[in-house]
């Protein structure tokens, strides 16, 4: 079962946080306020490692749930010493074996600003998802090879969604 977080916003703005029942204080001599949300999911998803189910109850009555996931891990590329080392052993087999190094991707930029601080914004063609900094923007790396694939004519646009704040951006790809 996901850890429960249930963050409560009070009349000063000021957030009162839980998570499986227990407190979780703000760093000393701060509060946990909309500003300091980003953080306070990195608290609670120790920075991004686990997934937790989060219930914001707001002042009038609202209540917001969302599942922030755990990103992906992914393997770094191997150092230029490994990957010669890599060949190296290939050469002395009998049989070749086939690298495990990845091609690089082309990449393509796509940013926006005015999102709520840490939340989750969505890049569609849903291939991506980024969370935004802690002034509000986002910004997400895009492999413009797969892009190609998902946009036979070669042009197209992205559009960036933050998932709290309602806030959209469409962006024309060059």
């Amino acid at each position: 079962m996901l850890p429960h977080a249930v963050i409560t916003v009070t009349e000063t703005g000021a957030l009162d946080v839980t998570i499986d029942g227990n407190n979780v204080p703000p760093p000393e001599g701060e509060t946990w306020t909309r500003a300091t949300f980003g953080p306070l999911l990195d608290v609670l998803t120790q920075d991004r490692t686990i997934t937790v189910r989060i219930e914001v109850h707001e002042s009038d009555g609202t209540v917001f749930t969302d599942v922030i996931r755990a990103r992906r891990r992914t393997r770094p590329e191997p150092s230029e010493t490994e990957a010669e080392t890599e060949r190296e052993a290939e050469d002395e087999r009998a049989t070749p074996v086939r690298s495990r190094r990845k091609r690089r991707p082309d990449l393509v930029e796509v940013t926006g600003e005015g999102f709520v601080p840490g939340e989750d914004v969505a890049a569609a063609i849903i291939v991506s998802h980024t969370d935004a900094t802690n002034t509000g923007h986002a910004r997400t790396l895009l492999d413009w090879k797969r892009l190609r694939s998902l946009l036979p004519d070669g042009g197209g646009e992205v559009m960036l969604f933050g998932r709290i704040s309602g806030t959209t951006h469409v962006r024309r790809l060059p």
